[in-house]
């Protein structure tokens, strides 16, 4: 089957002197997608921005704006970014300990008419993910300090999900896809590539 790829260029490696030149070319560019990893300096060490710079995007861009969320409380800001103009909301499976408060983020996201995804940091077993399989659209597996041992892992459970759904999307950070020779997607045809 052919796969259509989604390019995802994330915007924290945009040269941000240059914002309104790059965005202008990442549009003229076969991007779909605007990416965008929001860090709190708590659940990841890095900080980097919040809801006030994605609706500046917003409002420059008509690109799908995929908001990755490594924060501490993903429930309590995803209003925040719903209403900046967030197209996707993935939210990690480490930071909503409760499956009663990742079904009511999933929810939350979904009547809001977005799209929602889930994320697991490298060192988290894909397995967990099986019981939610039915509620996101985005699977993202985190590849920063890859644990080559989870590779058979996180084939098996992409061809689960490319099995069961018919409209998500599963995301690599790096590109797990190119050491399997054949892209890691579902049968929508699409792979958000980010940077």
């Amino acid at each position: 089957m052919d796969r259509k790829m989604i390019i995802a260029p994330s915007v924290l490696s945009m040269d941000y002197s240059r914002m309104a030149e790059q965005l202008k070319e990442i549009e003229e560019s076969d991007a779909e997608w605007l990416h965008f990893d929001v860090m709190d300096g708590h659940f990841v060490p890095n900080l980097t921005f919040g809801p006030d710079i994605l609706k500046g995007f917003r409002k420059a861009s008509d690109l799908f704006l995929d908001v990755h969320v490594m924060i501490d409380r993903p429930l309590f800001f995803a209003e925040k970014f719903l209403s900046a103009g967030a197209d996707n909301y993935t939210f990690h499976y480490e930071a909503v300990p409760e499956e009663e408060e990742l079904r009511r983020l999933a929810g939350l996201v979904r009547s809001h008419g977005k799209f929602v995804g889930i994320s697991i940091k490298p060192d988290t077993p894909v397995s967990v993910l099986k019981p939610y399989l039915d509620l996101f659209d985005v699977f993202l597996i985190m590849s920063v300090e890859y644990i080559s041992s989870h590779f058979e892992d996180i084939r098996k459970y992409a061809d689960i999900i490319e099995k069961r759904l018919d409209d998500s999307w599963l995301t690599p950070e790096a590109l797990i896809e190119a050491s399997r020779r054949e892209p890691i997607g579902t049968t929508t045809p699409s792979i958000p590539i980010t940077n």
